[in-house]
């Protein structure tokens, strides 16, 4: 049977999605990893466990989306319930799914929607802290808003990019780059998020276009640079890449197929 998870984890204890060695160390901690565990203990074996896409070190997910093939026959709630019952705290399954057998997490996938988190305010609050990045300076937001429309559209995102990045085709489309603010009564303090929606996003792209709206709101980039900074793909013109703890991955999209 082929499944769909949707998950929820807390990246702060992670080296990102992807299972991965270490020469010295062995194998890190990742989210692939101990789903594979936990699908190990129900099947006797491991099986690979496909995910949407790879959020890096730190990076958390509030429904990211899997996929994994297996030969024991459970209801989605009670494999929802096994899997959690063998995963540690900060990952949880929140929604099992059984799918055609053509569904796979990542090449179904249509589209994806980040939110980068900030909290404006000259304290660190004990509420976000590790979920957003703390930014003590006043920040313009409505000069982010601004900022944030030149992002929108099918762009080469050299500049915004990882130089290390596994692909060549850098080119890729935004359909959405929203900013808003609101007041956070828990945290006693205003929050600035940073929405992103794509086809596709390459490794510190949204990191690296927030870090980017975080120089406009400080007044130390306009929007003309930004505009420069797509068109030539001089990584120069941009911000620097905003910390991995203040992203999140919201929501995989797939088309009515992949539902």
């Amino acid at each position: 049977m082929n499944y769909r998870l949707t998950l929820a984890y807390n990246g702060a204890a992670f080296c990102g999605w992807q299972v991965q060695l270490h020469k010295h160390a062995g194998e890190q901690r990742t989210v692939q990893g101990e789903l594979e565990r936990a699908v190990a203990v129900l099947e006797g074996e491991r099986r690979t466990v496909y995910g949407a896409g790879r959020t890096d070190a730190g990076v958390h997910a509030e429904a990211q989306v899997a996929s994994v093939r297996m030969e024991r026959a459970l209801s989605v709630y009670k494999l929802r319930a096994a899997l959690n019952g063998n995963l540690p705290p900060d990952v949880r399954v929140i929604e099992v799914e059984e799918v055609a057998d053509d569904f796979h997490a990542r090449f179904s996938a249509v589209g994806k929607t980040y939110r980068y988190r900030i909290f404006n305010a000259a304290f660190v609050s004990p509420f976000l802290a590790g979920r957003a990045l703390t930014e003590m300076r006043p920040l313009d937001v409505e000069r982010m808003k601004q900022a944030a429309h030149v992002f929108i559209g099918r762009h080469d995102w050299t500049a915004f990019s990882s130089a290390q990045s596994d692909t060549e085709d850098r080119v890729r489309c935004v359909t959405q780059m929203e900013v808003r603010d609101y007041w956070n009564a828990e945290a006693h303090g205003r929050v600035v998020e940073i929405t992103a929606s794509g086809e596709g996003f390459l490794r510190f792209m949204v990191r690296s276009i927030a870090g980017t709206l975080l120089a406009v709101g400080r007044g130390e980039i306009e929007t003309a640079q930004v505009e420069e900074a797509i068109r030539t793909g001089n990584r120069a013109l941009s911000g620097a890449t905003a910390a991995a703890h203040g992203l999140t991955l919201v929501r995989v999209h797939y088309d009515s197929a992949g539902k």
